[in-house]
Protein backbone atom coordinates (compact mmCIF):
# COMPACT_ATOMS: atom_id res chain seq x y z
CA UNK A 1 0.00 0.00 0.00
CA UNK A 2 2.59 2.15 0.84
CA UNK A 3 4.75 1.31 -2.47
CA UNK A 4 1.58 2.63 -4.41
CA UNK A 5 1.40 5.79 -2.13
CA UNK A 6 4.47 6.58 -3.06
CA UNK A 7 4.24 5.48 -6.62
CA UNK A 8 1.41 8.39 -7.18
CA UNK A 9 3.06 11.03 -5.48
CA UNK A 10 5.81 10.64 -7.87
CA UNK A 11 3.53 10.82 -10.50
CA UNK A 12 1.79 13.90 -9.18
CA UNK A 13 5.23 15.52 -8.97
CA UNK A 14 6.43 14.56 -12.44
CA UNK A 15 3.06 16.00 -13.96
CA UNK A 16 3.20 18.91 -12.15
CA UNK A 17 6.66 19.75 -12.83
CA UNK A 18 5.85 18.98 -16.83
CA UNK A 19 3.13 21.60 -16.22
CA UNK A 20 5.18 23.93 -15.08
CA UNK A 21 7.91 23.95 -17.60
CA UNK A 22 5.35 24.40 -20.25
CA UNK A 23 5.23 27.43 -22.47
CA UNK A 24 2.45 29.71 -22.44
CA UNK A 25 2.29 32.17 -24.38
CA UNK A 26 1.06 35.78 -23.31
CA UNK A 27 0.12 38.40 -25.50
CA UNK A 28 2.31 39.93 -27.79
CA UNK A 29 2.59 43.72 -26.28
CA UNK A 30 4.06 46.44 -27.79
CA UNK A 31 6.43 49.05 -25.96
CA UNK A 32 3.40 51.45 -25.09
CA UNK A 33 2.59 50.89 -21.27
CA UNK A 34 -0.42 52.05 -19.81
CA UNK A 35 -1.16 51.84 -15.95
CA UNK A 36 -4.07 49.59 -14.78
CA UNK A 37 -4.66 50.51 -11.33
CA UNK A 38 -1.70 50.06 -9.53
CA UNK A 39 -0.14 47.92 -12.49
CA UNK A 40 1.60 49.29 -15.56
CA UNK A 41 0.73 47.01 -18.60
CA UNK A 42 2.15 46.86 -22.49
CA UNK A 43 -0.81 47.94 -25.01
CA UNK A 44 -0.79 44.82 -27.18
CA UNK A 45 -0.20 44.59 -30.82
CA UNK A 46 -2.67 45.42 -33.33
CA UNK A 47 -1.53 43.23 -36.22
CA UNK A 48 0.76 39.83 -35.13
CA UNK A 49 2.01 37.43 -37.76
CA UNK A 50 2.92 34.08 -36.55
CA UNK A 51 5.42 32.01 -38.57
CA UNK A 52 5.41 28.10 -37.34
CA UNK A 53 8.87 26.43 -38.79
CA UNK A 54 11.19 23.69 -38.11
CA UNK A 55 15.21 24.02 -38.23
CA UNK A 56 17.75 21.23 -38.70
CA UNK A 57 20.97 21.10 -39.03
CA UNK A 58 23.14 21.04 -42.15
CA UNK A 59 20.35 23.88 -43.91
CA UNK A 60 21.07 27.16 -42.30
CA UNK A 61 21.28 29.52 -44.67
CA UNK A 62 25.02 30.99 -43.44
CA UNK A 63 27.86 30.74 -41.11
CA UNK A 64 28.55 34.17 -39.70
CA UNK A 65 31.13 34.95 -36.50
CA UNK A 66 31.32 30.96 -36.51
CA UNK A 67 27.12 30.57 -35.58
CA UNK A 68 24.69 28.77 -37.95
CA UNK A 69 22.15 31.40 -39.00
CA UNK A 70 19.15 30.52 -40.35
CA UNK A 71 16.63 33.45 -42.39
CA UNK A 72 12.78 34.49 -42.59
CA UNK A 73 12.11 36.77 -44.99
CA UNK A 74 9.56 39.58 -44.35
CA UNK A 75 8.37 42.09 -46.65
CA UNK A 76 6.56 44.75 -45.44
CA UNK A 77 3.91 47.06 -47.31
CA UNK A 78 4.10 50.43 -45.45
CA UNK A 79 5.53 52.48 -42.81
CA UNK A 80 5.44 51.27 -39.34
CA UNK A 81 6.37 53.11 -35.80
CA UNK A 82 7.68 50.19 -34.68
CA UNK A 83 7.60 46.39 -34.99
CA UNK A 84 8.16 43.73 -32.65
CA UNK A 85 9.59 40.12 -32.91
CA UNK A 86 9.83 37.12 -30.62
CA UNK A 87 10.32 33.86 -31.08
CA UNK A 88 9.86 30.50 -28.70
CA UNK A 89 11.34 26.94 -29.04
CA UNK A 90 9.51 24.53 -29.22
CA UNK A 91 6.87 25.67 -30.76
CA UNK A 92 4.50 23.95 -28.49
CA UNK A 93 0.86 23.78 -28.84
CA UNK A 94 0.02 27.60 -28.72
CA UNK A 95 -2.80 28.67 -30.25
CA UNK A 96 -2.03 31.07 -33.11
CA UNK A 97 -4.37 32.66 -35.54
CA UNK A 98 -4.01 31.70 -39.23
CA UNK A 99 -0.19 30.95 -38.60
CA UNK A 100 2.16 30.83 -41.81
CA UNK A 101 3.60 27.11 -42.47
CA UNK A 102 7.39 27.08 -42.92
CA UNK A 103 8.98 24.21 -44.43
CA UNK A 104 9.60 21.16 -41.94
CA UNK A 105 7.02 22.12 -39.52
CA UNK A 106 4.53 19.89 -40.47
CA UNK A 107 6.56 16.44 -40.55
CA UNK A 108 8.28 17.81 -37.44
CA UNK A 109 5.38 19.17 -35.11
CA UNK A 110 5.71 16.46 -32.79
CA UNK A 111 8.92 16.65 -32.02
CA UNK A 112 10.73 17.66 -28.44
CA UNK A 113 13.92 19.00 -29.44
CA UNK A 114 14.53 23.02 -29.36
CA UNK A 115 16.87 25.37 -29.40
CA UNK A 116 18.41 28.52 -27.24
CA UNK A 117 17.10 31.24 -29.53
CA UNK A 118 19.17 34.06 -30.55
CA UNK A 119 17.19 36.92 -32.76
CA UNK A 120 18.09 39.68 -34.99
CA UNK A 121 15.56 42.25 -37.22
CA UNK A 122 17.36 43.13 -40.48
CA UNK A 123 16.11 45.74 -43.11
CA UNK A 124 17.70 45.80 -46.40
CA UNK A 125 18.10 47.96 -48.97
CA UNK A 126 15.30 46.90 -51.20
CA UNK A 127 12.25 49.28 -50.89
CA UNK A 128 10.46 47.67 -54.37
CA UNK A 129 9.17 44.66 -54.84
CA UNK A 130 10.38 44.68 -58.35
CA UNK A 131 14.05 44.11 -56.30
CA UNK A 132 12.77 41.16 -54.26
CA UNK A 133 14.34 39.11 -56.51
CA UNK A 134 17.45 40.45 -57.03
CA UNK A 135 17.85 40.82 -53.44
CA UNK A 136 21.05 38.52 -53.09
CA UNK A 137 22.94 41.71 -54.00
CA UNK A 138 21.17 43.88 -51.22
CA UNK A 139 22.84 45.37 -47.95
CA UNK A 140 21.52 44.06 -44.95
CA UNK A 141 21.25 46.56 -41.95
CA UNK A 142 20.39 45.05 -37.87
CA UNK A 143 18.40 46.94 -36.26
CA UNK A 144 18.23 45.23 -33.36
CA UNK A 145 18.98 41.64 -31.82
CA UNK A 146 18.07 39.74 -28.63
CA UNK A 147 19.23 36.36 -27.18
CA UNK A 148 17.70 35.97 -23.97
CA UNK A 149 13.60 37.65 -22.44
CA UNK A 150 12.50 37.77 -19.36
CA UNK A 151 9.24 38.39 -20.63
CA UNK A 152 9.01 34.99 -22.56
CA UNK A 153 7.77 31.70 -21.12
CA UNK A 154 10.71 29.06 -19.60
CA UNK A 155 11.45 26.60 -22.33
CA UNK A 156 11.16 22.59 -21.62
CA UNK A 157 14.63 23.00 -19.34
CA UNK A 158 13.36 25.13 -17.19
CA UNK A 159 15.16 28.04 -18.50
CA UNK A 160 14.14 31.31 -20.42
CA UNK A 161 16.05 31.38 -22.93
CA UNK A 162 13.69 32.56 -25.36
CA UNK A 163 13.78 35.56 -27.08
CA UNK A 164 12.19 39.02 -27.70
CA UNK A 165 12.73 42.40 -28.98
CA UNK A 166 11.13 45.54 -29.99
CA UNK A 167 11.98 47.94 -32.37
CA UNK A 168 10.75 51.85 -32.85
CA UNK A 169 11.45 53.56 -36.39
CA UNK A 170 14.19 56.23 -35.98
CA UNK A 171 12.53 58.86 -38.59
CA UNK A 172 15.49 60.76 -38.74
CA UNK A 173 17.91 58.04 -40.02
CA UNK A 174 17.16 56.20 -43.17
CA UNK A 175 19.34 53.35 -42.26
CA UNK A 176 16.84 52.48 -39.39
CA UNK A 177 13.70 53.73 -39.87
CA UNK A 178 11.01 51.43 -40.54
CA UNK A 179 10.52 51.92 -44.09
CA UNK A 180 8.29 50.07 -46.58
CA UNK A 181 10.64 47.11 -47.68
CA UNK A 182 12.39 43.76 -47.15
CA UNK A 183 13.20 42.97 -43.65
CA UNK A 184 14.54 39.48 -42.43
CA UNK A 185 14.25 38.11 -39.06
CA UNK A 186 18.32 35.71 -38.28
CA UNK A 187 18.30 33.39 -35.59
CA UNK A 188 20.46 30.78 -34.46
CA UNK A 189 21.23 29.61 -30.84
CA UNK A 190 23.32 31.47 -28.12
CA UNK A 191 26.16 29.06 -28.68
CA UNK A 192 27.93 28.04 -31.33
CA UNK A 193 26.97 24.99 -33.09
CA UNK A 194 23.50 23.15 -34.17
CA UNK A 195 19.96 24.48 -34.47
CA UNK A 196 17.55 21.66 -34.14
CA UNK A 197 14.01 22.23 -33.40
CA UNK A 198 10.39 23.73 -33.88
CA UNK A 199 9.67 27.13 -33.17
CA UNK A 200 7.20 29.43 -33.41
CA UNK A 201 8.33 33.47 -34.82
CA UNK A 202 5.85 36.05 -34.01
CA UNK A 203 6.21 39.87 -35.61
CA UNK A 204 3.88 42.21 -34.14
CA UNK A 205 2.63 46.02 -35.16
CA UNK A 206 0.83 49.01 -33.17
CA UNK A 207 -0.68 49.34 -36.86
CA UNK A 208 -2.24 47.16 -39.33
CA UNK A 209 -0.54 46.03 -42.11
CA UNK A 210 -2.24 44.18 -44.29
CA UNK A 211 -0.05 42.92 -47.14
CA UNK A 212 2.87 41.39 -44.69
CA UNK A 213 4.26 38.28 -45.92
CA UNK A 214 7.16 35.31 -44.53
CA UNK A 215 8.82 32.84 -46.11
CA UNK A 216 11.94 31.09 -45.24
CA UNK A 217 12.77 31.73 -49.36
CA UNK A 218 12.84 34.73 -51.62
CA UNK A 219 10.95 32.58 -53.67
CA UNK A 220 8.43 31.69 -51.53
CA UNK A 221 7.84 35.29 -50.88
CA UNK A 222 7.61 35.85 -54.17
CA UNK A 223 4.84 33.34 -54.48
CA UNK A 224 2.82 34.28 -51.72
CA UNK A 225 2.66 37.66 -52.82
CA UNK A 226 1.34 37.39 -56.16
Amino acid sequence: MKSIKIVSLLAIFLFAFGTSHAQKLKAFGSSIEKKVGPVKKRVPYLDVISYLGHASPGTENEVKDGKKFYYIYLWVPAVAPELGLRMMSPAGKTKTKDPIMGAGYEENKGSKDFFDTYITLERSSVFLKDGIADSANATWTTLKKNDDSGEMPKQPSGRKYNSLLRYESQVGDPLKALTKGLYRIGFTSYKKGEVNGTFLAQVGSPVKLPGVVMSNTIEGLLAQMK
